[in-house]
């Protein structure tokens, strides 16, 4: 769209996302020319109308002739009703304190095409003064044609002038004219909007697309973030809302990163960005969320040592993390801090040190990397952004390449462009782009073109209104069933729970399986339900077991299910419903 032509597409896209601006501008046209209109004092058009004729012809051919005389010469009465000698009798006989050059200002003629009529008009602030201006104009016109045109030798005037429509005094000012007035403004608003959306847009220089991107550099956009409202809210969004359109944008990122080629520095993700705020860090943490999600063996270090930030978003210590294991304080054992499903461990960035390039660059984080290369499936490193420090270049250099997240709407297209250009400086190529916050809804969110949150929306069972009234209808009926079983079993469990030996029942108190003394059931407090876990049969499994209710009832209890069943349920779950993280 800033190139240098613009097409209709790129005139209709444009003015979705300035519309406001348009708007704002064409209704400020409107409003100015309504207060023009209410202001301006409204000034009176009325008008005369003389018709030319020749007299004595009395011939066809006489006539002819004359009648084309009349014609040629009504342009040159036009001319002359506006002149001093016909308008300063106008001024003596009403007695004006206008001149003939400021009445003329008010008087205008002219003639239909090809016709013998002249039509005088006259402006005024009065409508009286207005009407009679335009008589005495037209009846001064009469005479002074007539004097012209009268012959030397004496006698009549062959051309006479003879008015056919004396002005009648107006009764509806003739300006301003409020309708039109405000269909121009509007108009005039409209255009200037638009000329000022153009301009604006050709002056804006931030990157807000991947085409913005893609004009900069050659490295693959690997993924597309979006941005909503609330997001500053809920920067976990793979952790609080899996189905989310964001969180389904950073599963799309680690679907991409499976085809980038690292070469021998495989599966090290180099994260940063050019300014501050464009949400490297967020994506950082996000994307190995979701690489772990995906059963990888993850870790995320925070090499950010100048204002790190995982431990916050993460809830977790960051007192001890990168430095004091580059400063030989800990082990990498001890700074180690797992987190969310058990695939991912976190490396806090630690105590913030007073040399943190020199630290980066030095020999022992070439051997942690290599180390946590080593031991883990991805390695993701959140990094400093590249304009105000060079630390993620150092990082950078030591892998092979950097992954670079551009914020919409913040950074602009020559900082991206000096980001990108102090990465080829020390010999590193972008491995490719992330182009974060860019607008989910509204009229700028033409980059962000997936059409997932309409099928989310759309979905029932991805938590709307209808998905939910409907879980909560199936947890109903789910929990009667409970009950109706557990009412229909009360009726022959025992009492007190006790061990149940394969083709047995137990009785209240009396002997469990052939060997086993009865248990006594626990002493609780009155109203509550006595729980507690069955012991194992003699084959390891765990046996049937009753409790006591509050009233003194005896409800069965259905023994917990078989490790293998318990791994089938959390394989089950693990694929359909998103995973509850601790």
């Amino acid at each position: 769209m800033r190139g240098t032509t613009m097409e209709l597409a790129d005139y209709v896209l444009l003015l979705r996302k300035r519309w406001v601006s348009v708007v704002v501008v064409a209704a400020l046209g409107l409003a100015l020319a309504g207060a023009y209109s209410l202001l301006a004092t409204p000034s009176y058009a009325a008008r005369s109308q003389v018709y030319v004729s020749v007299q004595g012809s009395d011939t066809t051919t006489d006539l002819l002739q004359g009648s084309n005389f009349t014609v040629r010469q009504v342009k040159s009465y036009v001319e002359l009703a506006t002149s001093p000698r016909v308008l300063d009798p106008v001024v003596e006989e009403l007695g004006l304190t206008d001149d003939a050059a400021s009445l003329a200002q008010r008087v205008r003629a002219d003639s239909p095409l090809d016709t013998a009529l002249i039509d005088v008009t006259a402006t005024d602030e009065s409508p009286q003064l207005a009407a009679e201006v335009a008589n005495a104009t037209a009846a001064s016109l009469a005479t002074v044609v007539r004097e012209l045109e009268t012959p030397a030798g004496g006698g009549d005037s062959p051309v006479q002038i003879s008015t056919v429509r004396a002005a009648a005094v107006p009764d509806a000012p003739a300006s301003p004219n409020l309708r039109l007035n405000l269909v121009l403004g509007l108009l005039v608003g409209l255009a200037l909007g638009v000329a000022l959306a153009v301009l604006r847009d050709r002056l804006d220089t931030r990157v807000r697309s991947t085409a913005d991107v893609e004009a900069i550099t050659d490295a693959p956009v690997l993924g597309v973030i979006g941005y909503e409202e609330d997001a500053p809210e809920h920067p976990l969004i793979v952790q609080e809302s899996p189905l989310a359109v964001r969180a389904e944008a950073f599963r799309r990122l680690r679907t991409n990163l499976q085809f980038l080629e690292l070469g021998t520095a495989a599966r090290t993700y180099v994260m940063t960005s050019s300014l501050p705020g464009e949400g490297k860090t967020t994506t950082s943490i996000n994307l190995a969320i979701t690489l772990a999600d995906a059963g990888r063996r993850v870790v995320l270090v925070d090499a950010d040592l100048r204002r790190p930030s995982v431990a916050r978003y993460l809830g977790i210590e960051g007192s001890v993390g990168l430095t004091t294991v580059l400063i030989g304080k800990v082990g990498l054992e001890d700074a180690l801090q797992p987190w969310g499903n058990g695939n991912l461990d976190v490396v806090t960035a630690g105590q913030i040190p007073p040399n943190p390039s020199e630290l980066l660059g030095a020999e022992p984080m070439t051997r942690l990397l290599e180390r946590l290369r080593a031991e883990y499936d991805v390695v993701v490193v959140d990094t400093p952004p590249l304009l105000p420090v060079t630390d993620a270049a150092i990082l950078a250099r030591g892998v092979g390449g950097a992954i670079v997240v551009a914020g919409a709407g913040t950074v602009h297209r020559h900082q991206l462009e000096t980001a990108l250009s102090a990465l080829g400086t020390v010999g590193v190529r972008p491995l490719g782009m992330v182009v974060n916050r860019v607008p989910v809804k509204g009229p700028g969110a033409n980059a962000y073109e997936y059409g997932y949150y309409a099928y989310t929306a759309d979905e029932p069972s991805r938590g709307g209104a209808a998905g939910t009234r409907a879980d909560r209808r199936t947890a109903r009926a789910g929990r009667r069933h409970a009950r109706a079983t557990a009412s229909r079993d009360a009726a022959t469990a025992p009492g007190p729970w006790a061990p149940v030996a394969a083709g047995e029942e137990s009785e209240p108190g009396g002997p469990g399986a052939a060997g086993t003394a009865p248990v006594p059931a626990p002493p609780h407090p009155a109203g509550d339900a006595a729980t507690v876990p069955a012991p194992p049969d003699a084959a390891g499994a765990p046996s049937a077991r009753a409790r006591t209710g509050a009233r003194g009832e005896t409800v069965a209890v259905l023994p917990p299910p078989p490790p293998a069943a318990l791994e089938e349920t959390a394989s089950f779950d693990d694929a359909v419903l998103p995973r509850e993280r601790r």
